[in-house]
């Protein structure tokens, strides 16, 4: 029998998991702990690596909280030949999940405003050798933007 190729949906499937797992900070052996496999299976799910059966997809999204629909979250053309980069999939990344969760937690929509058009100005100058510095937010007081010193004694 010939290798298995990964496929699209078994790859958009592994990294659903791994969202979800960050979102819940558990680790790879809580996860594998749960559903009765080694963690080195979990991290062979979250690679696309190996496909996970029906009965286990019920288990994880049962750990989860979640329906098993959500394992599938990015299949809106599954004749692409390639998943899509969801939202969701973006979390994958653990500075990500961070940023996010920080975010989150802001009450105040004149600082998430300003903190996305920081992300923004930093993503577009990722390039350059030292970032510029942000526009002020227009709602913003002078005294906000000037570098704080604390006083030495």
């Amino acid at each position: 029998m010939p290798g298995r190729h990964r496929n699209a949906i078994d790859e958009l499937v592994g990294r659903n998991i791994q969202v979800l797992r960050l979102q819940r900070k558990m680790s790879q052996t809580e996860l594998a702990r749960g559903i009765g496999v080694t963690f080195q299976q979990v991290q062979k799910y979250e690679k696309g690596a190996n496909r996970v059966g029906a009965g286990r997809r019920f288990n994880i999204a049962t750990i989860f909280g979640v329906p098993v629909g959500a394992l599938f979250d990015g299949t809106d053309d599954p004749t692409a030949g390639q998943p899509a980069r969801t939202p969701a999939s973006l979390l994958t990344d653990l500075h990500a999940l961070r940023l996010v969760q920080a975010f989150s937690a802001l009450e105040s929509k004149g600082l998430r405003v300003s903190l996305v058009e920081l992300a923004e100005l930093l993503a577009a100058s990722r390039s350059a050798k030292t970032p510029p510095r942000p526009k002020p937010h227009p709602r913003a007081h002078p005294r906000d933007l000037a570098p704080s010193h604390s006083p030495q004694r």
